[in-house]
């Protein structure tokens, strides 16, 4: 029999939303995760552990209290109770590319694969934006010094206005 692989669709705005910074680093929580591959929390988390050697601070790391708090007030988590009583994992681009090495499902490999090029697109538009907010810097440098001059302009226009004027037209009395 032929089997077909169904192939899973998550849009771009969905795994950005789900993307925080965190120690200024760009990172998922372990919840989030779990929702995405379909599994839950807990099992995810043991297969981590299990594999505790492929995950160096710099892949994955667990949310202090402070963070956690933050987490919960800058988006749409209701309470710390979200966490289910315990601080969260967060997981680095890197460390969610690790995941597809621990969890082994189709389902984890096409959701990997999606979250890798969301990753890879914020880093694009994040490119993007600062490179135009360079180029907005130098218009500014370039324009400012026309602007003045346009300024400058002005007020000795509104200077001259104000001056009183002599009187146009023939006078009557000699």
């Amino acid at each position: 029999m032929n089997q077909q692989k169904q192939i899973v669709s998550i849009p771009l705005e969905t795994i950005m939303s789900k993307i925080y910074l965190i120690r200024n680093k760009k990172v998922m929580l372990d919840k989030d995760l779990a929702q995405l591959y379909k599994v839950d929390t807990r099992s995810l988390n043991q297969a981590v552990k299990r594999n505790i050697g492929r995950f160096p601070e710099d892949f994955m790391f667990r949310l202090n209290s402070l963070e956690s708090e933050l987490v919960v007030s800058q988006s749409v988590i209701p309470s710390k109770k979200f966490f289910g009583g315990s601080q969260p994992y967060v997981f680095t681009e890197q460390g969610v590319a690790m995941l597809s090495s621990v969890l082994r499902s189709d389902m984890a490999v096409q959701v990997n694969i999606q979250i890798i090029r969301t990753f890879t697109k914020l880093r694009e538009i994040l490119a993007e934006n600062k490179t135009l907010a360079e180029r907005l810097d130098q218009l500014e440098l370039k324009y400012n010094k026309d602007i003045s001059k346009i300024f400058k302009v002005l007020r000795y226009l509104v200077k001259e206005e104000e001056k009183p004027k002599e009187k146009l037209g023939f006078s009557t009395t000699v």
